[in-house]
């Protein structure tokens, strides 16, 4: 996720110093910078801009007056994090809902803090590829969200959906194992599954269960550490239950 952000600072010396020290996070991009409310008022209303930073103990203008009047011209607006060498204007960036309010000189810990906050609550849904599946004329687009398993059936694959439907394609199961997202890991020459519709792994039974018509996958000695790496893996986002 990336994420833009502006500086509106007409002090060369402190506007450097943010930028470099923004430099660290990746992540955020710049993408303008402005020395007064009016340049920086004009920048958020051109370009698409998540966060604005703003010194104001350098403005000659209270930036708070520009927030105020954004709201007249676009209902999409960016998050302010101002900044000063005191906490003389920290009540107005209180009052004025800035997300945060960074006293110069600046925190790391406390910069690495109100970033990875931003990023945690700006952070858009990640939407699930659709794979494409091409015969001739005909197009088939499945959501791989709702794909339980793939089969090799000789030169073709067999999706097996979570609704209990079947939707064959005519290319090999390894043509498509390099296409699927993370999620999906290949048990056996002839089985891909995904991840998230385990239910259990019997090392016993060399076994996969999955939920939703509880189909039995079974897994090769060959690709037995693709098995170990997804046990460890689901055993570590799990409440332990032992017995």
């Amino acid at each position: 996720m990336e994420f833009a952000f502006g500086i509106i600072d007409p002090d060369a010396a402190s506007y450097l110093q943010l930028q470099h020290f923004l430099e660290e996070f990746e992540g955020f991009n710049p993408v303008w910078h402005e020395l007064d409310t009016s340049g920086g008022l004009n920048s958020i209303l051109k370009f698409n801009t998540d966060l604005v930073f703003v010194n104001l103990g350098a403005l000659a203008n209270p930036a708070f007056e520009m927030v105020r009047e954004l709201g007249q011209y676009t209902d999409t607006q960016p998050q302010f994090i101002g900044v000063a060498p005191s906490e003389k204007h920290a009540y107005q960036a209180l009052k004025h809902q800035f997300f945060d309010y960074w006293i110069q000189p600046f925190s790391e810990l406390e910069m690495r803090k109100t970033l990875g906050k931003f990023r945690k609550q700006h952070a858009k849904p990640v939407q699930s590829p659709t794979l494409c599946l091409k015969s001739y004329k005909d197009y088939h687009y499945l959501n791989t969200d709702e794909i339980l398993y793939l089969k090799a059936d000789n030169n073709a694959t067999d999706f097996f959906l979570r609704d209990g439907s079947c939707v064959s394609a005519f290319k090999t199961l390894k043509s498509f194992e390099d296409q699927l997202p993370g999620n999906f890991v290949r048990i056996h020459q002839s089985f891909i599954l995904n991840r998230d519709y385990i239910s259990r792994i019997n090392y016993g039974k060399s076994r996969c269960t999955l939920r939703f018509g509880k189909a039995e996958l079974p897994f090769s000695r060959g690709y037995k550490p693709n098995v170990d790496a997804l046990k460890e893996l689901l055993t570590q986002a799990s409440i332990s239950g032992r017995s």
